[in-house]
């Protein structure tokens, strides 16, 4: 048990296995420490003598636990687990009705009508800006150099300068790479000036039609092609679902503006400091999950000087 005490176990241990020595990642102390700082907070904002506020105060330590779990898995793997994001939107509904203190009603009508509502406008705001995002910026043309080749294979995208995995272009299966091709190699046939486009479901060559594991390789010389982005992932959407349970529509409408807001603060000093490609990196989660956090704790002095008395 003494290798598993938060923070002291990483520190006594020097960030090292005590069996092997392999080194143990930063990732677990910060973590851990955040999460105490989280519950510390919690407790000293929300942790009045009575019944309700020691539930309320442990309630929103494990919401921020929530959020601080779900951003460092964003962050590494681009994605939120639906026991996040699902068990979020559970977990906030049902402790709604249990504890209205949370939305600072006295009744568990009002505070499941609150939540509900909140799930409904955060996934729907995002969800719609996702939309939006699609159709504004849905396509990223790159140019090539003259003579360059790009090349596809089961599972990759091969460029001159990187590997893009089909998991970071293809998001739905309306999704295509689209280019014209001065020369096109297969296993087993080659083409010339022929247009392309492979969407997870079907791959086009001219006029011909294949299903994309059918085809394990292909070589296209081109100048250019086109290719799908998204705004935001359909787990963001998810995400703010299960933040809208808890902090209600307001919060939920709070974290998305705010949540563009830290983003945009975030882009500009990465392109300040020289760092503009970390910024297509990040992702989306971090910045509502800090955006959610500001409300938690400081939503009555936003509401007080934003929204009028009677919202």
């Amino acid at each position: 048990w003494r290798l598993n005490i938060p923070i002291v176990s990483w520190l006594w241990l020097r960030g090292k296995c005590k069996q092997c020595t392999e080194p143990i990642s930063p990732r677990y102390l910060g973590v851990e420490l955040l999460t105490g700082i989280a519950f510390l907070s919690t407790w000293l904002t929300f942790g009045e003598q009575t019944t309700s506020g020691v539930l309320l105060a442990v309630t929103w330590g494990f919401v921020l636990s929530g959020l601080i779990v779900a951003t460092f898995i964003d962050f590494e793997h681009f994605i939120i687990p639906d026991q996040i994001t699902l068990g979020g939107v559970a977990a906030g509904f049902l402790i709604s009705a249990a504890l209205p203190a949370l939305n600072d009603v006295d009744k568990p009508t009002d505070s499941l009508m609150i939540s509900g509502l909140g799930i409904l406008v955060g996934a729907g705001s995002v969800f719609a800006v996702l939309q939006l995002g699609k159709l504004l910026f849905g396509k990223f043309r790159m140019t090539l150099e003259e003579g360059k080749s790009v090349t596809f294979t089961e599972s990759a995208l091969y460029l001159p300068e990187e590997v893009v995995p089909y998991e970071e272009i293809f998001f739905r299966n309306s999704d295509t790479i689209r280019l014209h091709a001065k020369r096109l190699e297969l296993i087993d046939r080659c083409y010339t000036d022929i247009n392309i486009a492979l969407s997870p479901k079907q791959l086009l060559i001219g006029e011909e039609s294949f299903h994309p594991d059918t085809v394990s390789f292909l070589k296209a010389e081109t100048n250019e092609l086109v290719i799908p982005r998204e705004a935001m992932g359909f787990g963001d959407v998810k995400f703010m679902a299960a933040i809208g349970a808890f902090v209600g529509w307001q919060g939920a409408l709070f974290s998305l503006m705010a949540s563009a807001v830290v983003g945009a603060v975030v882009g500009v000093m990465l392109i300040a400091i020289g760092r503009r490609d970390w910024s297509a990196r990040l992702p989306y989660g971090p910045y509502i999950s800090l955006a959610a956090v500001i409300w938690i704790f400081f939503r009555k002095p936003i509401l007080a000087t934003w929204l009028p008395p009677e919202l």
